[in-house]
């Protein structure tokens, strides 16, 4: 395993795996890796979830609006929207993405080529199933799960 591109994310539920996908996106990657690093993502919710599809955090206001404040130029690629994928966020400008992800539960190939597909869930992935669901189409959670850290495998098993 290559554990500088490894990340853990840690839920209230247990560890999740994610290999990242510097081939695919390096920017976005490199990017993730810091916020991570920074611990950036510690403490965030899962804001946005919607059954059958996905769930959607990294945003430090908890509404879908905020981001670190720094934009990444889209990374598309042919890489497929599958269960596990994990994914930028991004508003209708396809170089506005910032630090907010999803996870997919199920396929979501509508997405593919829209979306920087960055990594991919290889251990863990019933924890992503277990996080709360939102309400409505829209999927806002009331009360959501949180990320309770998340960093770079090489700096946790280092220490």
């Amino acid at each position: 395993m290559d554990l500088e591109n490894t990340l853990y994310l840690d839920l209230a539920g247990g560890r999740v795996t994610i290999q990242l996908r510097p081939d695919l996106a390096p920017k976005h990657v490199a990017r993730i890796k810091e916020l991570a690093r920074e611990g950036f993502y510690d403490g965030l919710t899962f804001h946005r979830v919607i059954e059958g599809f996905m769930a959607q955090g990294g945003c430090p206001d908890g509404n879908g609006m905020g981001g670190s404040g720094q934009n990444l130029p889209q990374e598309f690629s042919r890489e497929p929207h599958v269960r596990g994928t994990c994914s930028m966020a991004r508003a209708a400008n396809p170089n506005s993405a910032d630090s907010q992800f999803f996870i997919c539960f199920a396929d979501a190939r509508f997405l593919d080529g829209q979306y920087t597909v960055w990594g991919k869930v290889t251990d863990g992935m019933e924890h992503v199933d277990a996080i709360k669901r939102g309400q409505g189409r829209n999927g806002e959670v009331k009360d959501p799960d949180q990320i309770i850290k998340m960093a770079v495998a090489a700096d946790v098993d280092a220490a």
